[in-house]
């Protein structure tokens, strides 16, 4: 499944079953491609259970957020969340489905094993600072390894993100010059390094470059064998992404108390916390035209919740507890049709 579902990636849609091939079938999204690897495992189990496909296209989360807005799709995904103020100003309804890490990952010849960084010393490489690999400040962190004379290169994402928005968010905490210069967004001037396009593209593009350093979704990096950058998280303790830490910081999640469910978790406390951790969301619209088209789309999320679990874990993605999942549910309540009546019903 793996292999499909990361082969799909190289034209960045997943049209999955026979049923997917029929538009009145399908069920149709667009947006971040954070997500992507553990919704085609969702759609491909949900497809066989129930004949009903997914026809997602992973162009970003900008691309999803302007999809959902232009009513193009039934919903978007982005790993940005919109403000409540946002939501409210274009009639929408936000909720996460599923977290997980953005991980640095490079490829540097010789270096085998992991590097260890803290969020000042990579932010100074975003920002041109830093440009070669044996530089004092990577060294000092690495006294074990033996770095190369070897130019840096960063990869960033070419296109509005939710990943550069989570990877510029954690940098804007942990480094003043990078707040005052570069900034948080989906979309931002990087003064340094070479663009590609979508988390696969930037794994391929460390993949094959000497020197490189980028940011990707933690599936993304397993899947391309790259070596990862160990960070030193809040509590000063540096830590490998994983699951673990994932979790760890994902623990800290008070949903509860978000405005529309705004809620960003980098730079999260905790001596295990991987310290770029978000959430991916989902966007639909409060008043919907076709019910059954929106009703379809929240049978696969209510079953995503119910039965993903366990293939969200197995690509280290890390599932909404129980008590989330029943919130959103309780959500969809204001989503309703032309005669005002509610589209999910319990």
């Amino acid at each position: 499944m793996l292999k499909h579902v990361f082969a799909t990636l190289v034209s960045g849609s997943l049209i999955l079953g026979a049923a997917a091939a029929q538009a009145q079938e399908a069920i149709t999204g667009a947006g971040a491609t954070f997500p992507y690897p553990v919704y085609s495992q969702w759609a491909d189990a949900y497809q066989d259970k129930s004949g009903v496909g997914l026809n997602y296209q992973a162009i970003g989360s900008g691309g999803g957020i302007q999809q959902i807005t232009a009513k193009t799709v039934t919903f978007g995904a982005s790993d940005a969340p919109m403000t409540k103020e946002e939501l409210d100003k274009n009639g929408l309804l936000q909720w996460p489905m599923v977290m997980g890490g953005v991980v640095a990952a490079f490829h540097v010849d010789g270096i085998d094993g992991a590097i260890n960084l803290d969020g000042k010393t990579l932010a100074d490489i975003y920002q041109g600072k830093i440009t070669s690999w044996n530089d004092e400040a990577i060294a000092k962190l690495n006294p074990d390894t033996k770095l190369p004379d070897t130019k840096i290169t960063p990869v960033y994402r070419a296109e509005g993100s939710g990943t550069n928005f989570l990877f510029t968010h954690y940098l804007s905490q942990v480094s003043q010059g990078f707040a005052n210069t570069v900034g948080e967004g989906k979309s931002v001037a990087w003064p340094a390094g070479v663009g590609a396009k979508a988390n696969a593209g930037v794994a391929s593009q460390i993949a094959n470059t000497n020197g490189a350093i980028g940011y990707v979704e933690f599936a993304y990096a397993a899947q391309n064998d790259l070596h990862l950058v160990h960070l030193k998280n809040k509590a000063g303790k540096t830590v490998a992404p994983d699951m673990d830490s994932f979790m760890a910081a994902a623990a800290n999640a008070d949903w509860k108390s978000a405005p529309g469910m705004y809620l960003v978790l980098t730079n999260q406390p905790g001596d295990n916390s991987w310290p770029i951790t978000g959430a991916s969301f989902i966007l639909m619209h409060k008043k919907v035209q076709n019910v059954d088209a929106a009703r379809q789309a929240l049978e696969f999320f209510d079953w995503a919740y119910s039965n993903g679990d366990e293939m969200a874990k197995e690509l280290d993605y890390v599932p909404m507890p129980k008590n989330v999942a029943d919130m959103v549910r309780e959500s969809w309540s204001e989503i309703k049709g032309p005669n005002g009546e509610a589209v999910w019903k319990q």
